[in-house]
């Protein structure tokens, strides 16, 4: 272990967020229960897609820092429960606000007292992209509970990843670069 490693124990302690694990179903994955059965959510299964390969890529840039820095990022895996739609949408949000509010400001101080330039830089994408996941749980949130189905909630929709920071847009933008990392339009991936 590196001696940065080795002076920051806080940083490894609290630097691995946990991991959000999808399940794909094959043919030999039984089926749904009735609850669980799909609705007509599909914008907002678009969103959570979205939201998914957005904290991959934060996972991947947390990872490569803790390589940096001499350690190995280890991950837990949590069991979740399925609920509604509208349920996970809100738990998604709570989620998102914590690592706005709580997480991510921890981590930005605790780089920046150490002067770690690369952690950084990957905090810093990665709570900028949790803020654009949360307007947008919100905003999935109050039209799902507002019954506006025949919204961009219904159907399913495009939303636009940065493959270096992971920003999430719901529009393609009208920029010619990610407004975070500057990455080239270009080369962001569509989710659907």
């Amino acid at each position: 272990m590196s001696a940065i490693a080795a002076e920051t124990p806080s940083l490894f302690r609290i630097f691995w967020p946990p991991l959000r694990v999808s399940q794909t179903r094959t043919p030999s994955t039984p089926p749904l229960p009735p609850r669980l059965t799909p609705t007509a959510c599909h914008g907002a299964a678009s969103l959570f897609r979205a939201a998914a390969r957005a904290e991959q890529i934060h996972a991947a840039n947390h990872a490569r820092v803790i390589g940096i820095l001499g350690g190995q990022a280890e991950a837990e895996i949590h069991p979740v429960e399925v609920k509604s739609t509208l349920e996970n949408l809100k738990a998604a949000l709570n989620g998102e606000q914590y690592e706005i509010d709580t997480m991510y400001p921890g981590f930005l101080q605790e780089a920046t007292e150490r002067k770690n330039t690369a952690a950084i830089r990957t905090f810093h994408g990665a709570l900028e992209a949790e803020k654009t996941h949360a307007r947008l749980y919100a905003e999935a949130i109050a039209l799902l509970a507002a019954g506006k189905k025949d919204s961009w909630i219904g159907e399913a929709r495009d939303f636009y990843v940065c493959p270096i920071c992971g920003y999430t847009s719901e529009t393609e933008e009208e920029h010619e670069r990610c407004p975070v990392c500057n990455c080239p339009w270009e080369r962001f991936e569509i989710i659907r």
